[in-house]
């Protein structure tokens, strides 16, 4: 049986290389992008060129519709064996006494709203309490979970907290149910998020506070989600890796 994956947010970063090294593991990768069809579209061609299977579905996962389209479209290429909840946002680093409303409102909804739709629904279709055969989630939280981000980006540190207690809670509560549940706490990964906040050198500034002197690569937080999703993990579940260079 074919085995297929759903990476969110799988067109750049830390989702495409996670898509790129699930592709040469076997899996059928759905990439889903919300606006930049050119990437997404440039990481399955590569897959595609290298003997994998792989395409690319448009939906904002923050948006139950989205959810259930993508999910029923998945399902037309056979059974979802594994989910990447990777989709994530931030915003221009402040200080909590100038956040909005608004600014809340997008975070929230993009980071946390989106990854319990997208397991609620990869529940449904893997747990053997409704039919399925199994699978594993692992969801990609972030080492600001444990710093809380001040001065720069505490809402989206509190974001990642939330995905760190789902992660828990959703384990206990499916594993019996053939489903484990685990996740990712990347640190300073070099990556485009950093632009999104406003300074694209930010890996570069703050590597020396890291163990290792160094920022990461996108590819070494790929292979622990890869682990955690492979049978070499299947006694993991409710379990965390941090991919931090020791910080």
């Amino acid at each position: 049986m074919e085995k297929t994956i759903l990476i969110t947010g799988g067109s750049r970063g830390i989702g495409a290389a996670t898509a790129l090294l699930a592709a040469k593991r076997g899996y059928q990768v759905c990439i889903n992008y919300v606006q930049n069809s050119t990437a997404a579209f440039s990481i399955v061609d590569q897959i595609n060129q290298q003997g994998g299977k792989a395409f690319a579905y448009q939906a904002d996962v923050s948006f139950e519709t989205d959810v259930v389209t993508l999910f029923k479209d998945i399902d037309q290429h056979g059974p979802l064996q594994a989910l990447v909840n990777n989709v994530g946002v931030l915003e221009t680093q402040t200080r909590v006494e100038d956040i909005t409303a608004e600014r809340l409102q997008r975070i929230f909804t993009t980071n946390i709203i989106s990854c319990f739709l997208c397991t609620r629904e990869a529940i449904r279709r893997m747990s053997t309490r409704h039919g399925g055969f199994g699978g594993a989630i692992v969801n990609v939280s972030s080492v600001a979970a444990r710093t809380g981000s001040p001065g720069e980006y505490v809402d989206y540190a509190a974001s990642k907290g939330a995905i760190d207690t789902l992660t828990i809670g959703v384990s206990k509560e499916v594993a019996d149910e053939g489903i484990r549940v685990n996740c990712v706490r990347p640190g300073f990964i070099y990556t485009a998020i950093h632009a999104s906040g406003g300074e694209p050198g930010r890996v570069d500034r703050i590597k020396d506070s890291v163990p290792m002197k160094r920022g990461g690569q996108p590819e070494e937080v790929a292979n622990a989600i890869l682990w955690l999703l492979s049978d070499e993990a299947s006694y993991a579940t409710g379990t965390f890796i941090d991919i931090t260079g020791g910080r």
